[in-house]
């Protein structure tokens, strides 16, 4: 196995440990005899079981591809309504339900979050919240959208959004995003219509 696979594999061996144990019922030997590796050969690629962990969480919590695809469906859409409404499809077709995975954001403790994963997570979504009030912003100087404060019009609609995407994460909940998407977008863009 190539040095670049092994330290590969023993990502995604400790990725798949932390996620279903948590990082305190995850020891070193337990990742070395799941990635078929000896501790040495762990500990030139990772000074610690934290920077482990570290490196697992960075690597699995960004959401950065999900925010490239939510950025081109709304480059892709001239005008604030039909990017509000590529926004949304966008959001609830592809958000990345694998990140938030309690497993990769408690070390050692599930009262404190750990911080490089809430970190990682806040930044993401910073950007996703910029994306929109972006947009919003857009509508309203275009006259498209009524006055209103583009940051908390954002707020309103991405907790919309949340809602299906997590009552799908913690409770299977289905729901076909086309709809959604098309529900809540006809909904907030009523909401925003100029009067």
């Amino acid at each position: 196995m190539s040095a670049v696979n092994q330290e590969q594999r023993i990502l995604e061996v400790a990725k798949e440990l932390f996620t279903q144990r948590g990082f305190s019922n995850v020891a070193v030997r337990d990742i070395c005899k799941a990635a078929d590796v000896t501790p040495p050969t762990l500990y030139y690629y990772f000074k610690n079981k934290e920077a482990l962990f570290d490196a697992v969480v960075r690597k699995s919590v960004s959401m950065a591809e999900f925010i490239s695809k939510l950025a081109d469906a709304c480059e892709k859409a001239t005008e604030p309504k039909s990017q509000v409404q590529a926004f949304t499809r966008s959001y609830l077709t592809n958000f990345p339900k694998d990140r938030l995975n309690v497993g990769l954001y408690v070390r050692h403790s599930t009262e404190e979050l750990d911080s490089i994963g809430r970190k990682t997570l806040a930044a993401d979504l910073a950007k996703i919240l910029s994306i929109l009030t972006t947009i919003i912003q857009k509508g309203i100087t275009s006259g498209e959208f009524r006055e209103t404060d583009p940051r908390m019009a954002a707020e309103c609609l991405l907790g919309m959004m949340n809602r299906f995407v997590f009552q799908q994460i913690h409770f299977g909940r289905n729901y076909k995003p086309s709809e959604a998407a098309s529900y809540l977008s006809g909904f907030f863009l009523r909401a925003m219509k100029t009067r």
